[in-house]
């Protein structure tokens, strides 16, 4: 009876670690519905910070600044939904180009 119940409970403790192990977010939620404000060659870095917050991550491409927001959430059961916006700044700070995708269905309608 005794075995039982740790089996019992050994198996529960598993399950619950598989199901937690199974979602997982990275990155953080951003304004999806501001990326239209977005105006290449006019919004400066400073506007992007104000519109967005701080960058998930920071980095460069061809020498110039990028900012990238991410948010995205893997799951096991239920598949992953991922947005990702990447903006680039010449060396004034202002926005030469930027990239937005999501598999989020109601960004497609966008």
């Amino acid at each position: 009876m005794k075995r039982n119940r740790i089996a019992f409970t050994l198996l529960a403790v598993l399950f619950l670690a598989i199901t937690a192990a199974g979602c997982m977010t990275i990155g953080h939620e951003f304004r999806v519905d501001a990326v239209s404000r977005i105006r290449i060659g006019e919004t400066t870095r400073l506007q992007i910070g104000d519109i967005f917050g701080p960058p998930w991550r920071t980095g460069l491409e061809d020498g110039k600044t990028t900012w990238t927001y991410a948010h995205y959430r893997y799951s096991m059961l239920g598949g992953s939904m991922t947005r990702d916006l990447v903006i680039r700044f010449d060396d004034k700070g202002v926005v030469t180009s930027y990239t937005f995708n999501s598999s989020y269905p109601e960004d497609q309608r966008r």
